[in-house]
C-alpha cells in the first residue's frame, strides 16, 4: 500500500422482504466506503451526516471486527488511517453495521494477504452478526438466500431482481435491539407451519420473477410484522395498501423501521410521489438493486494533486 490508498465500497442491504425472516436479503444501492492509508497507528474520520459520531480510535466497530478476524487467523494487522463515507441511513434496517462488517473483513483480508474465499468470508460475518440476511447481500450483492448455525453457514445466490424499490424511511431511529426485544420467544407450530409455507412460496416467486406473487406473501408474515408493527407507525396501512399505490409489495426491511417497497421497472418514482403524499412523516425515496457486492481498489496517491487509478 505505499503510495496507495484501498478503496472499499459496500452497498446496503435489506432483509427479510417479510417472512424470509433472518433469511433472505437484497443489495441496496446506497454505500459505505472505506478509503484506508496505512498509518502510525489506527483512526477513523468521516464528513458524512450519516457517520456524525463516530468512534474515532479503536472502539470503532470496523475496527474491533478487523482485529477479531486478525486475531483468528494468527496475523498482525498494520494500524491504518481510514476515512469513512456513506449514505446508508444508521438504525433504519438498511444493514449498515453488516456493511461495516463486510468493509472490515475485506480491509483485513488486504492488510494480512489471508485471500480468504467469499464462503470463509461469510462464514466470519455471520457467526459476528448473527444470521445472513444482511451480510450476504453486503458481500455478493443481488439477493441471496442463507441459513445460519454455530455448525455451518449456507447461502444460495439468487441473482438481481429486475425491479425498483421504494424506500419509506422515518425520521426516528429504530435500534434491532429494541426490535428483538419485542419479538416472541415461540410461535405456536401450526402458525410457524403457516411462517415457513408463505416464506417457501415468496422464494418461489422471487426466483419464477413472478413480482405480484412474491408481493402478495410479503403482506402474509407471521413471524415479525405482527408484533413489531407498533413501533413503526404506518407500516400496517402501507402494507395493506401498497398494491394502490402500483408496488408489488411492502414489508419492514430488516429489523425496520424502513418499509421497503417492490415496484414494476420504470415505476419506482411514480410509487414514491404517492407515498409521499400520504406519508408525510415518512421520507420516501427510491432505490434499485445493486448487482455487486463488497469491491476492493487500490488508488495511488500523488502529493497536492488528489488520487488516479
Amino acid at each position: 500500500m505505499e503510495g496507495e490508498k484501498m478503496v472499499i465500497t459496500v452497498p446496503a442491504s435489506s432483509a427479510n422482504l417479510g417472512p424470509g425472516f433472518d433469511s433472505i436479503g437484497l443489495a441496496v444501492n446506497r454505500f459505505l466506503t472505506l478509503e484506508a492509508e496505512k498509518a502510525a497507528e489506527w483512526s477513523f474520520s468521516s464528513t458524512s451526516s450519516e457517520l456524525n459520531g463516530i468512534a474515532e480510535g479503536k472502539d470503532n466497530l470496523v475496527y474491533q471486527v478487523a482485529e477479531e478476524l486478525a486475531r483468528q487467523l494468527g496475523m498482525d494487522l498494520p494500524p491504518c488511517e481510514v476515512k469513512m463515507t456513506s449514505d446508508i441511513p444508521l438504525a433504519r434496517g438498511l444493514g449498515s453495521s453488516a456493511a461495516a462488517i463486510i468493509a472490515a473483513i475485506e480491509l483485513t483480508d488486504q492488510l494480512t494477504g489471508a485471500s480468504l474465499t467469499k464462503e470463509e468470508k461469510l462464514r466470519f460475518a455471520s457467526l459476528w452478526e448473527g444470521h445472513p440476511d444482511n451480510v450476504g447481500p453486503c458481500l455478493y450483492g443481488g439477493l441471496i438466500v442463507g441459513t445460519h448455525t454455530d455448525e455451518d453457514t449456507n447461502m444460495v445466490h439468487c441473482g438481481v431482481p429486475d425491479v425498483d424499490l421504494v424506500m419509506a424511511v422515518p425520521d426516528s431511529e429504530l435500534m434491532t435491539k429494541k426490535a428483538r426485544g419485542i419479538l416472541p420467544e415461540q410461535l405456536e407450530y401450526h402458525h410457524s407451519i403457516r411462517g415457513s409455507s408463505v416464506s417457501n412460496v415468496l422464494v418461489a416467486a422471487l426466483l419464477k420473477e413472478d413480482w405480484e406473487l412474491a408481493g402478495k406473501m410479503m403482506g402474509r408474515d407471521v413471524f415479525h410484522h405482527p408484533y413489531r408493527a407498533k413501533l413503526v407507525p404506518g407500516l400496517l396501512n402501507i402494507m395493506d395498501n401498497i398494491q394502490d399505490y402500483g408496488a408489488y409489495g411492502a414489508a419492514l426491511s430488516g429489523a425496520g423501521p424502513t418499509v421497503m417497497c417492490l415496484a414494476p421497472r420504470g415505476s419506482g418514482e411514480y410509487v414514491r410521489n404517492k407515498l409521499q403524499a400520504d406519508y408525510p412523516d415518512f421520507h420516501v425515496q427510491t432505490a434499485e438493486p445493486a448487482a455487486f457486492g463488497a469491491v476492493v481498489q487500490y488508488m495511488k496517491v500523488k502529493e497536492n494533486s488528489g488520487m488516479s487509478m
